[in-house]
């Protein structure tokens, strides 16, 4: 989109964020806000009109809310949906079935007051210019290759049992996962699909405080593996994924042979808070190479100094692929970089790291005997 002004449609039904996001877009010289609408249906009127580049979309709206706003939009124009979230767990729900429907992102709507704005204005910014860039109708294509994929497994969750004999040969072992845009539909792919034996799972998701929590509700709702948000002081157990919480650092500290989780209230690191380069790289300092790092789609570099510092303390990386990545940033630069092992498509994200696993399991074994 380099030397055009984006064309960015704002809707929302607050007239008081209408205005902020417009004097957010506005201010900048590469992007002018080109219409406003307070539901979906003003948005439908105006959008064959105003060919924005970019959408702004409430998620909660009267009228017409924000998720059929969003298909009635995208069966209209394969445009880049920015959706705009309250900080609540009903906000949070909503988004995430935004995403799976072909939200390209989000941002939070912040509580009043300069500094939550400036906060805004910075992620809003970065994600408009992002997403303008993107294939929307290949990653729309890739959503729905996903959906078919699960219509086609049972409705109900595999149970959560888990086998004695096996976890204690994963206990002193770990799998760091970085992720970003594109996120929680890729998890819930990998997770689906992730059954026991699996070593313990520690997971950066660029997300917002309030955010995470929901996340790892939903996830934990359709896998086979427990999966909650880190509080900090958890002690590391196979079989079991702790998600970062959104505004906190997460680190792993030693605790005998396997490590607990600690949470850092410190300044972003690699533009992210949590930061999957400040995850990955304690990580490495414990497990060695018995560390696993995946680092999946998501915009920027996060995760490659992290993905260098796994390799480099003898452990093994895997990047999701470009063909099966909504944004293919943070896994293309790890590649590029040289600290990625071996990519892997997303539908077979699982197997791979299954067959990872059960090599690490044979010689646990073997060391035994």
């Amino acid at each position: 989109m380099s030397g055009k002004t984006l064309r960015v449609l704002v809707v929302d039904d607050s007239a008081v964020f209408r205005q902020i996001i417009s004097d957010i877009i506005n201010a900048e010289p590469d992007m002018k806000v080109v219409g406003t609408a307070a539901d979906g249906i003003q948005a439908l009127e105006v959008l064959d009109r105003l060919f924005p580049d970019v959408i702004t979309l409430d998620v909660q709206m009267p009228r017409m809310d924000g998720l059929a706003t969003l298909d009635a939009i995208l069966a209209k124009r394969a445009v880049p949906v920015i959706m705009v979230s309250s900080l609540t767990k009903l906000g949070a729900n909503i988004t995430f079935d935004a995403l799976d429907r072909g939200a390209l992102d989000y941002v939070a709507k912040p509580s009043y007051g300069a500094d939550a704005h400036a906060g805004l204005r910075e992620e809003l910014l970065r994600k408009v210019r992002a997403v303008a860039g993107l294939n929307v109708r290949r990653i729309l294509e890739i959503r729905a290759e996903r959906k078919r994929r699960r219509a086609e497994r049972p409705a109900e969750p595999p149970p959560k049992t888990f086998s004695e004999a096996d976890t204690a040969l994963l206990a002193d072992k770990c799998i760091a996962l970085g992720i970003s845009t594109g996120g929680p539909p890729a998890l819930t792919v990998l997770f689906e699909q992730l059954r026991p034996p699996m070593p313990p799972i520690v997971v950066v998701q660029h997300m917002p405080p309030n955010f995470t929590k929901p996340l790892a509700w939903r996830l934990d709702s359709i896998s086979a593996l427990s999966i909650s948000e880190a509080e900090g002081g958890e002690v590391l157990k196979p079989n079991h994924v702790l998600i970062a919480p959104g505004g906190k650092h997460l680190k792993l500290l030693r605790a005998g042979n396997s490590a607990r989780t600690a949470l850092d209230d410190g300044p972003p690191v690699s533009g992210h808070k949590p930061s999957v380069d400040v995850l990955m790289t304690s990580a490495a300092a414990i497990f060695g190479p018995r560390c696993l790092g995946v680092i999946m789609t998501g915009m920027g570099r996060d995760g490659a100094d992290g993905c260098r510092a796994i390799r480099q303390a003898g452990g093994y990386v895997l990047g999701q692929d470009e063909a099966t990545s909504d944004v293919y940033g943070m896994n293309k630069v790890a590649f590029v970089e040289g600290n990625v092992d071996r990519q892997f498509a997303l539908p077979n994200g699982a197997a791979v790291i299954t067959q990872y696993v059960r090599a690490w399991m044979q010689q646990a074994a073997v060391a035994r005997c």
